[in-house]
């Protein structure tokens, strides 16, 4: 029979992160949310835990995990949190990932173990200021030249970029044409302070103001060519590799706000009284939070169903991509309706369904927007 039930160590990870989220996240992270100040001694937590070390193997200081169970430690997280929850997926997902997957094994011993710990975060440049979903309008260009790559360049909405602890950014470059005439696009790793690689000032965001995100520029940024990750020509392939497991992950992400809001608005409604009653007594409410749990009931089977087929090293790419499409959906819809809720309460900061307001309409945006998916499932249906 199919048993949707998680097994005994997710379970108990789910829970171990559950307890973290409420006792260490939950009571602080307004503040960090209202100065706009990234969160360094909850991020040190998470890397004690083991958090950015889950898929990794032990042979690089990971957990020795897999994916999904990032994916369950990110739902948690997303449920009191979302810049939080973005940090580690990024970190992981974008920072340690294509090393992972495509680096060799001297790039591997250089930088998991730092990665996996927590102790360092890494970053992926590959949206560019012309060129938002079209990554394949890549305009970033680096040469061979002496021994080194030569990138000039620049990048933007980069997550991770720019705090205290990042080594590192990955990015993708134009390295030449190929036979077709199409763009080489390679991805190169660029170690922080390096010569001739800039952070511009953190942006000015709507939501996810806990976490990190600038601008990048390259000018004549030199790095040796041995920091080519995988093979030179295959960077945006590699890429929409990489992609595919990060929509799995925001997925859980957008389930963990959607959850998020429920339990808010449960918590709320049995509070709040109204015209003589608890407002949980009122049908329109009632309903209104049973549609919420439906839309989070349903992108978490989503996200689940494309995890399960990741796991088996089946194609996933469809799954992923309405795994992202349905939950981003879902905790759009839901922070709307848990701000209705909570009337004017919702519209102010100090309480989380404000910030999860703020924090959803990035979900249906980031590592391909709504349109892309439906795109992406388009093609995988033979539409073309």
């Amino acid at each position: 029979m199919i048993d949707f039930r998680l097994d005994e160590e997710y379970e108990a990870l789910r829970k171990t992160v559950e307890d973290f989220a409420q006792a260490e996240v939950a009571p602080v992270i307004g503040g960090f949310y209202e100065r706009e100040e990234f969160p360094y001694e909850i991020t040190a937590k998470m890397g004690e835990m083991g958090l950015f070390g889950l898929p990794i193997s032990e042979e690089f200081g990971g957990m020795g995990g897999d994916y999904f169970a990032l994916c369950v430690a990110l739902e948690e997280l997303a449920r009191v949190d979302s810049s939080v929850a973005i940090t580690l997926e990024a970190g992981v997902s974008l920072g340690a990932m294509p090393i992972y997957r495509f680096g060799t094994q001297a790039q591997k011993e250089q930088w998991l173990p730092t990665l996996s710990a927590g102790e360092a975060l890494g970053a992926f440049g590959l949206t560019e200021p012309g060129g938002g979903s079209d990554a394949g309008a890549t305009r970033t260009r680096a040469a061979e030249d002496g021994g080194d790559w030569v990138i000039n360049g620049s990048k933007s909405f980069i997550t991770n970029s720019g705090t205290d602890i990042t080594k590192l950014v990955t990015v993708t470059a134009v390295t030449g044409v190929k036979e077709n005439g199409r763009k080489e696009i390679s991805a190169i790793i660029v170690p922080s302070g390096t010569p001739g690689f800039e952070v511009a000032p953190k942006y000015s965001k709507v939501g996810w103001n806990a976490s990190d995100t600038h601008g990048l520029s390259f000018s004549d940024c030199r790095v040796p060519v041995e920091n080519l990750v995988g093979e030179r020509g295959r960077g945006y392939a590699q890429f929409l590799s990489i992609l595919d497991e990060g929509r799995v992950a925001i997925a859980a992400v957008s389930v963990g706000l959607a959850q998020g809001c429920v339990d808010e608005c449960l918590r709320y409604v049995g509070e709040r009284e109204a015209f003589g009653h608890k407002i949980g007594s009122y049908q329109v409410l009632q309903f209104k939070i049973a549609d919420m749990e439906v839309r989070t009931h349903t992108a978490r089977l989503a996200y689940y169903a494309a995890a399960s087929k990741m796991l088996r090293g089946e194609p996933f790419k469809r799954e992923a991509a309405i795994a992202k499409l349905v939950a981003s959906n879902a905790a759009m819809e839901n922070a709307r309706d848990a701000t209705q809720i909570f009337g004017g309460y919702g519209f102010m900061n100090e309480y989380p369904v404000g910030r999860f307001y703020r924090d959803a309409k990035i979900l249906e945006i980031g590592e391909g927007t709504s349109e892309v998916q439906r795109m992406l499932i388009s093609r995988e249906l033979g539409l073309k």
